[in-house]
């Protein structure tokens, strides 16, 4: 019999525990793939201690996922996705295809959207079983330890700056040099905007100048907004910091017109005056995940263009801990377990 082995969590923040199950077959419409690299994105804290709605125990978690097609359900487009071709599922994991944002092209914005590791299990294990709308194609030259965790953080920062008001040329600053923010530096380059890293220390500041920032601001020591404007102003400010108050800083850095955008968030309100949008005209942007295709196209410029992922590799059967690395922050910057 063949065998598929997951991490489950049973409980609320419970013991991480591998266990096995029979290998299930795809259902029409669905493709079954073989894990080769699963990340843990900061999101799965909300996973692992069953905090979304939703959730039924036993939890499997993992929405950073790069694999293989193992087998396909009937109605899968064989010649699309052929037993053996190299995939990735990240935060979008299947849409309903027929409300109003479906059929207006918005699938992520479905509000029966699928997310592995809450509609069905997800990717800490050796296959996983998706809806074939959730695969997205890894290109030659990128590995599945890189194309995993820009499934999720890689796409969401890409097409935020992709769909952003910056052109090429223009001054974009990244409030944040972590998970989200180390790849949204190096897209922001890739992209051709003088780019701007903010955080604390000067390591930070080292480290930003090697993925390529033309300037690094310590908010430790200076006022980033101060010293955005002294660079003339910024035309997108990208918030990736778990700091609603150091997102809600930059925006007295944009320029006219300009625009923060949050890919970042947490449960604390953002202190904004009106004073502070109105007058200037600028405007603030939340921007969520992206699609399969978004995921296609983020991996296909990932690969052309050298972008990568930081990151720390452990096998799945030391998920304790890689999640104590994760949530210790000691990680940098994304974790990445392999069956």
């Amino acid at each position: 019999m063949s065998v598929l082995r997951a991490v489950e969590i049973g409980e609320p923040a419970g013991a991480f525990r591998i266990v096995e199950h029979e290998l299930p077959e795809p259902a029409p419409g669905h493709a079954r793939i073989a894990v080769r690299a699963a990340g843990i994105c900061h999101t799965d804290v909300h996973f692992v201690n069953h905090a979304l709605p939703g959730l039924v125990a036993p939890v499997v978690p993992g929405h950073e996922v790069a694999g293989m097609v193992d087998a396909v359900g009937e109605g899968v487009d064989q010649l699309r996705w052929p037993v053996g071709k190299r995939v990735s599922v990240g935060w979008f994991g299947g849409s309903c295809g027929h409300c109003a944002q479906c059929r207006a092209g918005d699938f992520i914005s479905c509000p029966a959207l699928k997310v592995p590791g809450l509609s069905y299990r997800g990717g800490w294990a050796s296959h996983l079983v998706v809806p074939v709308d959730a695969l997205a194609a890894v290109p030659e030259g990128l590995s599945d330890v890189d194309a995993a965790p820009l499934g999720c953080a890689g796409v969401t920062t890409f097409q935020a700056l992709r769909r952003s008001s910056a052109r090429a040329g223009d001054l974009v600053a990244v409030i944040g040099v972590g998970g989200l923010g180390h790849l949204a530096v190096q897209y922001a380059v890739a992209c051709g905007f003088e780019t701007v890293a903010i955080a604390r220390g000067q390591d930070k500041g080292f480290l930003s100048r090697d993925l390529g920032a033309h300037h690094y601001v310590d908010s430790s020591v200076v006022d980033p907004a101060k010293a955005l404007q002294e660079l003339g102003g910024a035309q997108v400010v990208v918030g990736t910091a778990h700091s609603s108050q150091a997102m809600a800083a930059g925006l007295e850095g944009l320029a006219m017109g300009g625009e923060l955008l949050l890919v970042g968030f947490t449960p604390e309100p953002m202190n904004i005056p009106p004073t502070s949008m109105v007058p200037q005209s600028r405007r603030i942007t939340g921007h969520p995940s992206g699609t399969a295709w978004d995921i296609e196209q983020t991996l296909r410029f990932s690969a052309l263009s050298g972008v990568r992922p930081m990151t720390q590799v452990m096998p799945l059967d030391q998920v304790d801990e890689a999640w104590r690395t994760m949530i210790s922050g000691a990680a940098r910057f994304r974790m990445v377990l392999q069956p």
